[in-house]
């Protein structure tokens, strides 16, 4: 065997729990990868020194993370000794035998090495240690122009600047040595969804168009509850499908550039070629043996690959909930620290919980003009972020909260304060951890003051330096779908699922934001496309099937805003419906095989549809062969359409777990426009 082409994707394993890794892994291959890859989460293995970046290491006395800073350097070597030891233990690098081909240290260094100057050159110092560490397999780098030889750029191209296909190739022996190296470069999927954001979304089009020039795809992101993402999982399978088709020209020789964006691989034996189109405006037609539509900005994606749609169906009666309402805390109790001053939340907790309570005693004066005047004082306090609750005597007197782009908060309002000894407690939430950014070890959270009271009769009293001190059970449901909770009608919180943390909810934070049509022409970023605005940011959380026992399950909700839990359900993710959609005349996957061979026979496309085990096509939802728009779950008859077309997929699927139809005119009744391109959408429901 010669060079050859692999192809990597990512799986981020503490997203998912032990028991799901097998199934990921053994999707990640039916999708198409060859390779995977894994961050190694420092802060998941070290949450203690000897036991990421992990929240200690930020308090250790003159660290500065991801520079040349001596107790930094000495942290993160002597974390990724530890890691290679054990991987070289358990002979896992390749030449060792094990399955290991590539190391990566650090990650995207290079954009902060360029803001820092010198303090950066950690690379030239720390990634030299790593190549001495003796793994036998090559090390890259992302987005780290200057990396010291021999360790390998990768750059992280998926929003601007994307490079030809060549470019990504890891070209490698059968025996897994390095002939050709040209790093692979990484592509995202969608983009990050924050607390009171609208949820960006990437469309499988603009996906493909750039993972045909970086081969690359993420199995395992967001909440898919470890099933296929579809459309992009069968979009990206069948856009590498048609790579390996090409990779006999494609590791043989450099590329012929021409001038209407094609790369083109041609050998005495093969060819390959890429065409794409770079215009924003306007589409362009290419004639070789055929013809071609390029659409704008974009390569002809019309591989037909299933859509599907989710469906979330509780389980069981509602919910039979003990609730405990639990009072303000008081400066007063055994566990309570008290200091003079305001102090950084996480030096206190060290991420061990999000909560921290500040509190403190005022002290009003009978003769106070504002007891008389009715004219309450105005409280003031400036948090380093990320959400605040104002307790005055007990009572709630305010709620503030920031945002990803400014966590910082101020609340400032008035309060109702008595003669004599006032109870203030402040609760402050942090909602996660900084992992990336300049300096990041020195971003803070918590109430840092200042903390004032303005009306009193002395004007304004500083208090910044003062001395500051719900559960049910259920039964495991029965079947193997992927199990939720639905916390749509709660505030804010966190859960628990016997004792294990489902995570964070923030459903009362509605996401901001415009949701119109997504138009991903140009350059994409995560700001063209979104959804779920004046919703929840998040609705659903992912309880593993792993954790759950077949009675007795202990759920616990902590809720800070209120709500109600009577509408809080457990439900079954499952596949609602599946959908095509696809052109006629579109090229097969099989018909590029045989031209490969030197057969040439037309083989005409097919729609295919298939529910998951357990499931058959109950009904036919939508179909039509002719011009329908829309998309998976909102399809629509356009100007052109055959009547028959519901026919045929009602004669050839209800009651099947799969079928498939050929798209072409006698099977639908004729061509109900004979002088236009038509395509056929059909969703087919799943029970």
């Amino acid at each position: 065997m010669g060079r050859r082409i692999l192809i990597s994707g990512s799986i981020h394993y503490p997203r998912s729990t032990p028991e799901m890794w097998p199934d990921l892994i053994q999707k990640a291959k039916d999708g198409g990868l060859d390779v995977i890859e894994t961050y190694v989460f420092w802060n998941g293995h070290e949450p203690t020194p000897g036991n990421g970046i992990p929240v200690w290491l930020k308090y250790v006395p003159g660290t500065e993370f991801r520079t040349n800073n001596g107790p930094f350097k000495a942290a993160m070597q002597k974390f990724t000794e530890k890691i290679v030891s054990m991987m070289q233990s358990e002979k896992l690098f390749e030449t060792q035998g094990g399955p290991i081909i590539l190391s990566q240290i650090e990650n995207e260094f290079g954009p902060v090495e360029w803001q820092i100057g010198a303090p950066g050159k950690l690379i030239q110092n720390g990634q030299l240690r790593a190549v001495g560490l003796g793994t036998g397999v090559p090390w890259v780098m992302c987005k780290q122009d200057d990396a010291p030889d021999p360790v390998c750029d990768t750059p992280f191209l998926v929003l601007v600047g994307l490079t030809p296909a060549m470019d990504s190739t890891v070209k490698i022996s059968n025996q897994t040595k390095i002939i050709n190296l040209k790093c692979g470069q990484k592509t995202g999927l969608d983009g990050y969804t924050e607390f009171g954001g609208s949820v960006p979304y990437r469309p499988a089009e603009d996906l493909a168009f750039s993972v045909a020039r970086l081969y690359r795809m993420v199995v395992h992101c967001k909440t898919i509850y470890g099933l296929p993402r579809d459309p992009k999982w069968g979009h990206l399978r069948d856009l590498h499908k048609a790579i390996k088709l090409c990779e006999p020209a494609l590791v043989s020789v450099d590329p012929t550039v021409t001038t209407l964006g094609a790369h083109v691989f041609n050998s005495k034996s093969s060819c390959a070629a890429f065409l794409a189109n770079y215009d924003t405006k306007y589409s362009v037609k290419v004639i070789r043996q055929w013809t071609i539509d390029l659409p704008l900005d974009g390569i002809p994606v019309q591989l037909g690959a299933q859509s599907t749609q989710m469906k979330m169906t509780p389980v069981g009666s509602a919910f039979s909930w003990q609730s405990y309402i639990e009072e303000a805390a008081s400066s007063y109790t055994d566990d309570t620290t008290r200091l003079d001053g305001l102090l950084e939340q996480i030096n206190i907790t060290r991420d061990a919980t999000d909560y921290l309570w500040y509190m403190t005693d005022v002290k009003i004066d009978p003769d106070e003009g504002f007891l008389r005047s009715g004219q309450d004082p105005i409280l003031t306090i400036f948090s380093a972020g990320h959400s605040l609750q104002v307790f005055i005597n007990g009572q709630l007197s305010g709620t503030v909260y920031g945002s990803l782009n400014d966590p910082k908060l101020t609340f400032s309002q008035n309060v109702k304060l008595i003669a004599g000894i006032n109870k203030i407690s402040l609760l402050s939430a942090a909602v996660g951890l900084p992992n990336v950014g300049l300096h990041f070890e020195s971003w803070n959270a918590g109430v840092l003051g200042p903390v004032t009271l303005k009306g009193l009769n002395e004007g304004t009293r500083d208090l910044s330096g003062w001395n500051w001190s719900y559960k049910t059970t259920f039964d495991a449901p029965e079947g193997n779908e992927p199990l939720a909770l639905d916390m749509s009608s709660m505030g804010k919180g966190q859960v628990w699922v016997n004792g294990r943390s489902v995570g964070r909810h923030w459903p009362g934070y509605i996401a901001r934001g415009s949701c119109g049509d997504c138009n991903y022409a140009g350059t994409f970023d995560d700001k063209k496309c979104r959804s779920n605005c004046g919703e929840p940011s998040q609705r659903w959380y992912h309880v593993p099937r792993s954790w759950v026992n077949p009675s007795g399950n202990l759920l616990v909700v902590f809720e800070e805003w209120g709500g109600d839990p009577s509408a809080i359900s457990l439900v079954k993710r499952s596949t609602g419906s599946v959908c095509a959609d696809i052109f006629e005349g579109q090229p097969s996957l099989k018909n590029w095989k045989m031209i490969a061979l030197g057969k040439f026979d037309h083989l005409q496309p097919k729609a295919h549809l298939w529910c998951p085990s357990g499931q058959k096509i109950s009904q036919i939802k939508f179909a039509s062969y002719g011009m329908p728009q829309g998309t998976c779950g909102s399809f629509r008859e356009g100007n052109c359409h055959a009547h028959k077309s519901y026919v045929a997929f009602e004669k050839k699927c209800v009651g099947k777990q799969s079928c498939s139809l050929t798209v072409a005119p006698e099977v639908f009744g004729g061509d109900p426009c004979p002088d236009s391109l038509k395509k056929l959408s059909v969703e087919a429901v799943c029970s």
